[in-house]
């Protein structure tokens, strides 16, 4: 959800209500990254945000701090979100025939492919054949991996 660095700003995140700014400055991560986390944590109710006015300039303050008292049930539902996509792109993977340009400009499946006469339309080189086994494989196996650590 917040990608290496989001989980780098948890782990090192000061105690209590803090500011981004704070946190930025304690974690070492980028504010413009620490303000995504965080307002993703919030959507995910996993942090609390309340807002202070200053009296004398108008200006508000967000505070933040972490509830992670709900994580094992969003990690349960973004574990079943992953599982969902990388079945559907196995079964994208197993069910079609794919052509790339050499290049690394386009990948086509057989009909499009064909459609285009097997030509890049980017820089007009022949279109190969792609084996995705490899792919397929990989897909595969992370997919048992997830399957098996219930």
């Amino acid at each position: 959800m917040m990608g290496e660095e989001g989980l780098e700003m948890i782990e090192k995140m000061p105690e209590g209500e803090v500011t981004d700014e704070q946190i930025a400055e304690a974690t070492g991560v980028m504010l413009n990254i620490v303000r995504r986390t965080l307002f993703i944590m919030n959507e995910n109710k996993l942090a609390i945000c309340r807002r202070e006015r200053d009296s004398s300039s108008g200006w508000l303050t967000y505070l933040w701090q972490l509830d992670l008292s709900d994580i094992e049930s969003h990690l349960a539902k973004e574990k079943k979100k992953l599982v969902k996509n990388l079945q559907m792109r196995l079964d994208f993977e197993e069910d079609n025939v794919f052509y790339t340009c050499p290049e690394g400009c386009v990948r086509f499946e057989f009909n499009d492919a064909s459609e285009c006469e097997f030509l890049c339309p980017v820089c007009g080189e022949d279109l190969m054949f792609e084996d995705n086994s490899l792919m397929v494989d990989n897909l595969t196996k992370r997919l048992d991996e997830l399957k098996a650590n219930n």
